[in-house]
């Protein structure tokens, strides 16, 4: 229900959709309480100097976000305005960079404090580091009306805080969104201003914590590049390196160092930010995957989709090196083709038996048998057994070498095991890790020692 007071949307709903938000909403008020603090929905709340007022809002249509906004107008002008003091020295911050048809590159600014002139000479982050332009106009919209929907804008030669203005200047298109705003009142004080917006920005991107291999990241403000490293942190994905603007070739070429060392790592997020042509035909060119998306989430499913597809990939491309470790235990009823093919049935002792596992016998000086082409189990095939259950497998001998037979080479006395290597080790750990189980590695290791492997 788009443009209602939330509190009627709220009464309006079903009553168990009522109760499940008053349930939700008690949860809140005990966390809060939990920290020590005292919150209330903002239509119960007994003392708003008190309490703290919880707004119901939804991110996916919006609704409640006039109340929240009502209530921090109406705390602005109420109890606040005795607390707010405007002050002569200028406070401003860069909050948005745009590009308009007219006007060229644009920048939207909150003007906390201080004054901005026509003409000033203002000092500003930039992505090849900071830009001093002059203000060509400031523009603001018409009084009361809607700032999305088009109308022209009104200029000002001056603005007094606390002010949003949008500033048109040269040189604008590299500019970053996120740091404040200088005004160099005098020549001479352009260069210890530029060294200080320099120094803000490299603290802020100093600050953040770089790991030796992982992603890289870029995004068009600095707010919404802590956003995201943030989440990615969250989510557990490392990042290797970070820029705040487009992706141009030199950004390609830093994330294809990771080709060498790991290639699931050997891709740029952009977010929010434009992909330079010819960075693209350099990326597609050496291997290098750039996902781009305007919302963080899509982002993240891009990336972990790909590093699935990847993983699978690999899977596939290695399965026929991966031996699982398997202990099986002939069954000497169900001996049913002695050899070429070898069938019997057999009760699994431990680990895993899949189809294409190459079986050998310890006790008869580790004599091949071949590889189990299929499994059955109460006579239905099944791709793979575990500890416990009592299969029949077929066994196809070595191409090129003698069949062997049951009997005469092996007894049913004997074990069988799946024959492992070092090669087929270290393809199980890499890709294969999360098939196997404690006891499995614990078979492994067994078979290590048993077959002398370093």
């Amino acid at each position: 229900m788009n443009r209602k007071d939330v509190q009627d949307i709220v009464k309006n709903q079903e009553s168990n959709t009522q109760r499940e938000f008053e349930r939700r909403s008690k949860d809140i008020i005990v966390q809060f309480a939990e920290q020590g603090l005292n919150a209330a929905v903002y239509y119960e709340n007994p003392d708003p100097r008190e309490y703290v007022s919880l707004v119901p809002t939804s991110a996916i249509t919006g609704e409640g976000m006039g109340n929240l906004l009502a209530l921090i107008v109406d705390a602005c002008q109420g109890p606040l305005a005795k607390r707010l003091m405007y002050s002569e020295e200028l406070q401003a911050t860069v909050l948005e960079v745009k590009a308009l048809p007219g006007l060229g590159t644009t920048i939207d600014c909150i003007l906390v404090n201080g004054m901005l002139r026509e003409g000033d000479t203002v000092i500003i982050a930039g992505t090849d580091g900071p830009i001093v332009t002059q203000i060509r106009s400031l523009l603001m919209p018409q009084p009361l009306k809607e700032l999305r929907v088009k109308n022209a804008y009104i200029e000002h030669r001056e603005v007094k805080a606390a002010q949003g203005v949008k500033i048109a200047a040269k040189d604008l298109e590299k500019a970053i969104a996120g740091l404040n705003l200088q005004v160099a009142q005098k020549p001479d004080e352009v260069d210890v201003m530029k060294e200080e917006i320099a120094k803000e920005l490299s603290s802020a991107l100093g600050n953040i914590r770089l790991a030796e291999r992982g992603v890289y990241v870029q995004a068009s403000t600095l707010g919404a590049l802590e956003a995201l490293l943030d989440f990615l942190k969250s989510s557990k994905i490392p990042y290797s390196g970070i820029r705040i603007g487009p992706v141009v070739k030199k950004d390609v070429m830093k994330a294809s160092i990771m080709l060498e060392h790991d290639s699931q790592y050997a891709t740029i997020l952009a977010f929010d930010v434009k992909i330079e042509r010819d960075a693209q035909e350099l990326a597609d060119s050496l291997g290098v995957k750039i996902f781009q998306a305007d919302i963080i989430y899509h982002l993240f499913d891009k990336f972990t989709n790909y590093r699935e597809e990847l993983k699978q990939r690999k899977r596939d491309e290695n399965k026929h090196i991966a031996v699982f470790p398997c202990k099986l235990k002939i069954l000497p009823q169900y001996v049913f083709n002695s050899r070429d093919p070898i069938v019997i049935g057999v009760m699994v002792e431990a680990g895993i038996v899949k189809e294409g596992t190459p079986l050998c016998v310890p006790s008869k000086d580790f004599v091949d048998l071949g590889m189990v082409t299929s499994i059955e189990y109460n006579h239905k095939p099944v791709e793979s057994a575990r500890k416990g259950q009592e299969v029949c497998i077929k066994i196809e001998p070595v191409p090129g070498e003698a069949p062997k037979m049951f009997g005469r080479h092996f007894e049913a006395k004997d074990f069988l095991v799946s024959k492992i290597s070092r090669q087929s080790i270290d393809a199980c750990k890499d890709y294969f890790r999360d098939d196997l189980l404690k006891t499995d590695w614990q078979l492994m290791v067994e078979l290590k020692k048993l077959f002398q492997i370093l």
